[in-house]
C-alpha cells in the first residue's frame, strides 16, 4: 500500500513545497533537528513511497552515526536521484547519488542509504585502504540498518577463499568478529585514525595485540558469531 511522504515524516521535521527547478528535475529541503536533507529527484517516475522511505531512513540513521562517529559531520545532506547512474549508489563531497533503477527491482534495498551517508560521516582525506572504508560502511549498515530482514541483507559466511581485504560484506563480518572477540571499540578507532590520517597496519596490533593477518587466520578458525538483523 502506497504512503503519502507526510505520513513517514515526524511532525518535527520541516518539509519545503516541491519545487520543480527544470522539465525533469524536482528539489525538496527535509529539516529535522539540527540536520537537513536536499532531494533532488530527476526521474519523474520515482516512487514516492520509496522517497518517503529513503527520507526516513536518513533522519533515522544519520544521526545515530554522526554521533558515534564523527560529530563534525556535514549538517546538511544531497540525496540526487539520477536516471544516467548506471551503479547502484556512489556518495562524494556531501551528494549520494542513487540509481531509480536499481531502487525499482530492490525497493526493500532502503538501507543503501545507511551505508551512503556513512561514507560522508566517515570523511577520510587520507590514502586510506578501500576494502577498510567500505567494510566499515557496511559495519555500520548491519548494525544501524533498518530494513536489512526484507531486503534478505546479510553478512556472509566466512569461507576459505576470503580475504580481509575483499571490503564491504566479508570485511564487515571480519569486524564484526574482531569487535566481539578482541576489542569492542576497534571499529571507533579504526575509524578515527583513517579521519585523521594515523592509521597503520600497525593499529591493529595496538589495538588487539594480533597484526590484522594474525586476526583473519585467528576468525577463520573460528568464525562462528551470532547475528542479528532489523
Amino acid at each position: 500500500m502506497k504512503r503519502k511522504l507526510a505520513g513517514l515524516l515526524m511532525v518535527s521535521m520541516t518539509v519545503s513545497a516541491s519545487m520543480k527547478v527544470s522539465a525533469q528535475e524536482f528539489r525538496d529541503t527535509i529539516s529535522k533537528g539540527k540536520y537537513k536533507l536536499i532531494f533532488i529527484n530527476k526521474d519523474r517516475e520515482f516512487s514516492q513511497e520509496t522517497k518517503g522511505r529513503m527520507i526516513e531512513a536518513f533522519f533515522a540513521v544519520y544521526p545515530r552515526e554522526a554521533k558515534r562517529f564523527n560529530s563534525h559531520t556535514l549538517r546538511t545532506v544531497t540525496f540526487f536521484i539520477d536516471p544516467g547512474y548506471t551503479g547502484v549508489a556512489e556518495t562524494g563531497n556531501g551528494v549520494a547519488r542513487y540509481n531509480p533503477q536499481w531502487l525499482k527491482k530492490n525497493p526493500e534495498d532502503i538501507d543503501v542509504v545507511t551505508h551512503e551517508v556513512m561514507h560522508i560521516v566517515q570523511d577520510y582525506r587520507h590514502d586510506n585502504p578501500g576494502w577498510l572504508t567500505e567494510g566499515i560502511a557496511d559495519y555500520v549498515r548491519y548494525v544501524y540498518g533498518i530494513n536489512n530482514v526484507k531486503s534478505r541483507w546479510t553478512l556472509p559466511n566466512y569461507k576459505e577463499s576470503q580475504s580481509y581485504t575483499n571490503a564491504y560484506r566479508v570485511t564487515a563480518r571480519f569486524l564484526v568478529w574482531v569487535e566481539k572477540t578482541k576489542n569492542k571499540k576497534i571499529v571507533d578507532k579504526l575509524d578515527a585514525a583513517l579521519r585523521d590520517g594515523s592509521y597503520k597496519p600497525e593499529l591493529w596490533v595496538k589495538l588487539t595485540g594480533k597484526t590484522v593477518e594474525e586476526l583473519w587466520k585467528e576468525y577463520g578458525a573460528g568464525p562462528d558469531l551470532s547475528l542479528t538483523y532489523k
